[in-house]
């Protein structure tokens, strides 16, 4: 149990040495362990990109994988610190909203989660700072984890835990969606929470995808057939519509980030469109 892998989600960046703090807590409280680093490039504070990247992410690791996910503008308040099971894996981070994806996710596929507050001050440093809980809580909990410590041992179970509806788009009209940007890739691609799943018919039916200052009908199935500098739709590979730009970026072209609303209309007979 002890060589474990963790992995690690944040917003820290890598000019810092946050990243470099809650490794060497790992590696103390559990030397064998493996840590992979799946980003530290997350917007500052947003908890909705963070909540994409974990959700994309966690699959692709085998059962018993620990993913600690610290994007945390309310550290060192009330919010609660977390340990989930879900699936055969782990989940620590801030009771903020950033495992919502997750609970979606197994709610779905008919397995149960356990969301447990982490509250066993032995699991922890022994001084816990009220700014830094990636390094004094989040990272010893995994190493403790990653040791083969109980779930049970951290805390006790909760029900109340925060979600946040980032996978349902808010239905406007009877073909009309609201929905958001969930995160913006490296080339500046849009990810919206518009998925393929879902909304089968915009491959078969004329629709407009509004932003707050581009109207985009086109529904392309590569890059390829689009021309240099031109906005289209994607269906990209983890099964969401975006916004690209051919060898452009999207979010520079339209000035959108994560978060930012976007609304899909889907025509049942032939419209015109402005």
């Amino acid at each position: 149990m002890a060589n474990r892998l963790i992995t690690l989600i944040t917003d820290f960046g890598d000019t810092d040495h946050f990243v470099g703090a809650m490794k060497g807590i790992i590696a103390r409280t559990a030397p064998a362990a493996r840590v992979i680093d799946i980003t530290h490039q997350i917007a500052a504070y947003n908890v909705n990109e963070a909540a994409f990247v974990i959700a994309e992410t966690w699959p692709c690791f085998p059962k018993g994988t620990i993913h600690v996910v610290v994007v945390d503008p309310g550290v060192g308040s009330t919010r609660r610190p977390l340990l989930v099971e879900a699936s055969g894996h782990f989940f620590v981070g801030p009771d903020n909203g950033v495992f919502s994806m997750i609970y979606s996710q197994t709610s779905i596929d008919g397995q149960t989660h356990k969301v447990r507050v982490l509250s066993n001050p032995k699991m922890m440093l022994g001084t816990v700072s009220r700014t830094f809980h990636g390094r004094d809580v989040f990272a010893p909990v995994a190493g403790h984890l990653a040791k083969g410590a109980k779930p049970a041992a951290f805390g006790k179970r909760i029900d109340d835990y925060l979600r946040l509806n980032l996978a349902q788009p808010e239905q406007l009209a009877s073909h009309t969606w609201r929905g958001q940007i969930l995160k913006v890739d490296h080339f500046g691609n849009l990810i919206t929470n518009f998925q393929e799943k879902t909304f089968q018919q915009i491959k078969t039916r004329p629709f407009e995808l509004r932003t707050s200052t581009q109207k985009i009908h086109r529904l392309a199935l590569n890059y390829a057939e689009t021309a240099p500098g031109e906005l289209f739709a994607i269906i990209g590979s983890s099964g969401y519509l975006e916004i690209a730009a051919n060898q452009a970026s999207a979010a520079e072209k339209l000035g959108n980030s994560a978060g930012s609303p976007v609304e899909l209309e889907i025509y049942m007979t032939p419209a015109l469109r402005s």
